[in-house]
């Protein structure tokens, strides 16, 4: 049996935008159904909106992402450092590994666009490459550059 764990983004109204913004950084295809494509009265608030979005790509990166109801902004995200470590309250990263910086780089400089970057893209001491970023949907992105597993 084979198992496909996809990032599902609850956003505030927002999935539209967020999936044509991921598109433009990793290429793909996107898909989607509104509230309306499943019976809600088109003319009501709301029914324009994403239920189901998803976007997928050939380069193995799938997302999902959907318009919570009554949602209407995305959480603030608190970040501090201690004892030389970023520690944010968020429940979940995406993580996107790399096999080399300059692939790593060119989806940093595209996620970068209108983020706040919590973490620089900088050789670290476990990495070639590491960086963490909040982009404009609120999503916090972790990158690096994979090293080989020890032994």
């Amino acid at each position: 049996m084979t198992l496909t764990i996809t990032t599902h983004l609850n956003l505030p109204g927002t999935a539209r935008a967020a999936l044509a913004f991921y598109r433009d950084v990793f290429g793909g295809r996107i898909t989607t159904t509104t509230y309306a494509d499943l019976g809600q009265p088109a003319e009501s608030a709301g029914a324009d909106r994403i239920v189901f979005g998803a976007l997928e790509a050939d380069n193995g990166v799938r997302l999902m992402a959907y318009d919570v109801p009554g949602l209407t902004e995305a959480a603030p995200v608190s970040t501090r450092r201690m004892d030389g470590m970023t520690l944010t309250d968020q429940p979940f990263f995406v993580s996107l590994s790399g096999e080399t910086l300059e692939e790593v780089a060119a989806y940093w400089e595209r996620l970068a666009v209108g983020a706040r970057v919590v973490e620089p893209l900088a050789a670290s001491a476990w990495s070639a490459g590491f960086g963490m970023l909040t982009d404009r949907f609120g999503v916090t992105w972790v990158l690096d550059v994979a090293t080989p597993a020890a032994g």
